[in-house]
């Protein structure tokens, strides 16, 4: 019982940790002067330095595992963690008081089955070794005295935990409702039209037409706020002209990149090893005359394809057999030929011409990246010059007159792209960007650098007829083939309520005993959601842009009577009792922590942390 109360104690430490904040709202620090062995009084319980000590390093060593990193407890407490691991034991010392106070504790018969329980504490034979428990706490700084005290509360608060929480156990009525919501049933039948079989008029509207629906749904056609920014870039490629190349250095160039512009032919090859040339000459054998295929005789070697697969391979990467390889046919099989690993077949299954790139050919191309890597190098150097005249009230316009930027404006909002808006590293200035900001030198990511200026911010407001006329367009079909669709539906409607069921010529879909969580894929999404809402024998209409579905719903059936919804029971049962054993637990404890008034000496804090140091 002892051993079951404790792993009942360790479970709910977990939920101690979780009050953090509550736990310690309701004491303030107040220093004692006769004292400085505790940091902290809870009732009559002491929280000891070295306790406080431990569970911080406990609490540090669990973080570097974590992270990686080791934390200086400058950090922890800049965290909070130091108040974590107080109001921890805080907690832990409100119930042993509570305990104390109950007149509850562990006697000595059952202490010494617990020590014994505990592995580290048993010796070569199994068994319990005073030594073995001796030299166990010194290693972790406890005294036998400290250690058995701790097990001995430990033991009472899990007797008082016990005793909270036994008969927790929440309704069963709440049980039966979550149950019956979640495995509640439907068998319904719907006809479907869809929006893309509804053929529109031949005639298009009139510029008059679409400039009315235009104002009648203005909402649709707004733009957002804006930014009217104004901004000067020195791009890499404006400097090329001033970048000269010398034909060594493409030609060092064109070296360093021989693996590149010099590619050999090559073949896609597999390879099957034999342990002799005798079997591999018999394998060769048994697939000239068609008593085995290449695939077989790798299966029979328990290989697959994979194992086997050499990739591209050059004929210097083959060896000795690469002369023979690559005078094979594609799809043929060589050998057997000699490998680093023994006599082997070789499967020819491609052919890959070389790729030989002259030095005349790729000669641009060079140019291009040495020039390109100089002239961003000759943008960094004229960056600081740059900031330095916007620092000294130079404007966008004087800069791209006097340093031959680019001038330009752009009107930016978050879906803003192309061009410069699309670096991230100018959409996040002009995100950032505001009235009272000067401009300053930014860098994009092909080397470019930049600085901008807010002119305006234009607030929502409608897009012009004329620059949003094919929208409104666009729109003004969608909303004819809406409005077809949902008269067709209802009158589908009316019809199917007038019979009292769907005409015999409508294509009738039907489902039987869908639960809510049920997935149909080309109805509306809330088709489901209205059928849970609907009376037998009803009929409804539900639509989307796609489609519009008449529905009528059959039958409500119960849950279903299997393993899986009595699992499910089970399970919401065992959760609800969990939550509310969880509750009555923290209530608890909030209220045995309030009794108790701890109250925490500051100096002894501050000493603990400078001594964690």
């Amino acid at each position: 019982m002892a051993a079951g109360m404790k792993h009942l104690s360790k479970t709910f430490v977990w939920i101690l940790m979780g009050m953090l904040i509550v736990g310690l709202a309701g004491f303030g620090a107040v220093n004692f002067s006769s004292s400085s062995s505790s940091i902290a009084q809870v009732g009559d319980e002491d929280v000891s330095i070295g306790t406080y000590v431990r569970e911080l390093q406990q609490e540090q060593r669990a973080l570097q595992a974590q992270t990686g990193q080791a934390m200086p407890i400058s950090q922890m407490t800049a965290f909070g963690l130091d108040r974590v691991v107080l109001s921890r034991l805080i907690s832990l010392a409100s119930l042993d008081h509570e305990a104390k106070s109950l007149g509850l504790s562990l006697g000595d018969d059952n202490l010494i089955k617990e020590l014994a329980a505990i592995d580290a504490f048993q010796g070569v034979n199994g068994q319990f070794d005073r030594e073995t428990y001796s030299f166990a706490l010194r290693n972790a700084g406890l005294s036998e005295k400290e250690f058995e005290d701790d097990l001995r509360r430990e033991a009472a608060r899990t007797i008082v935990q016990a005793a909270v929480l036994s008969g927790a156990k929440m309704p069963k009525t709440l049980t039966e409702t979550l149950t019956g919501y979640i495995g509640a049933r439907r068998s319904f039948s719907y006809v479907q039209m869809m929006a893309s079989d509804i053929a529109l008029i031949t005639l298009a509207p009139s510029d008059v037409d679409l400039q009315a629906f235009y104002e009648d749904n203005q909402n649709q056609f707004m733009l957002p706020e804006t930014k009217r920014i104004t901004y000067v870039a020195l791009r890499p490629s404006m400097l090329l002209d001033e970048i000269e190349i010398e034909d060594a250095q493409l030609q060092q160039l064109f070296l360093d990149r021989s693996d590149q512009y010099q590619v050999p032919e090559r073949r896609l090859v597999e390879r099957l090893v034999f342990s002799d040339t005798e079997t591999a000459s018999s394998a060769k054998a048994q697939l000239e005359t068609g008593g085995a295929t290449f695939e077989s005789l790798v299966e029979n070697r328990g290989l697959t394809l994979q194992d086997i697969d050499m990739g591209d391979v050059t004929m210097g990467d083959l060896g000795k057999a690469g002369t023979d390889v690559f005078a094979a046919e594609v799809g043929t099989v060589a050998g057997p030929l000699p490998s680093d690993l023994g006599p082997a077949l070789y499967r020819v299954n491609g052919r890959l011409e070389a790729q030989i790139t002259t030095f005349e050919d790729a000669k641009p191309e060079l140019i291009e990246e040495l020039a390109s890597d100089r002239a961003r190098r000759l943008v960094e150097a004229q960056a600081e010059d740059i900031d330095d005249m916007l620092a000294g009230g130079a404007t966008l316009e004087e800069l791209a007159t006097e340093s031959g930027l680019e001038l330009a404006q752009i009107n930016w909002t978050s879906e803003t792209g192309g061009e410069i808006a699309a670096y991230e590293g100018f959409r996040a200035a002009a995100e950032a960007v505001t009235m009272d900001d000067f401009p300053e030198v930014g860098f994009l990511a092909d080397g470019s650098l930049f600085a901008l200026r807010l002119d305006d911010v234009l607030p929502e407001r409608p897009e012009p007829f004329a620059d949003a006329k094919d929208k409104v367009l666009t729109a003004w079909n969608a909303d004819l083939r809406a409005k077809t669709l949902q008269k067709q539906g209802n009158e589908l409607l009316a019809q199917s309520e007038t019979a009292g069921a769907f005409s015999e010529d409508a294509a009738v879909t039907a489902e039987t005993g869908l639960t809510r969580t049920a997935y149909i894929e080309t109805v509306p999404a809330g088709l489901l959601a209205e059928v849970f809402e609907m009376q037998s024998g009803e009929f409804r209409l539900v639509q989307d842009a796609e489609s519009a579905v008449v529905v009528r719903l059959d039958a409500i059936l119960p849950p279903e009577q299997s393993d899986d919804m009595a699992l499910l029971r089970q399970a919401l049962q065992a959760q609800l009792d969990q939550t509310l054993a969880q509750e009555l637990f923290q209530a608890y404890a909030q209220d045995t922590q309030t009794r108790s008034e701890p109250r925490v000496d500051q100096q002894a804090l501050n000493a603990a942390h400078a001594h964690f140091q």
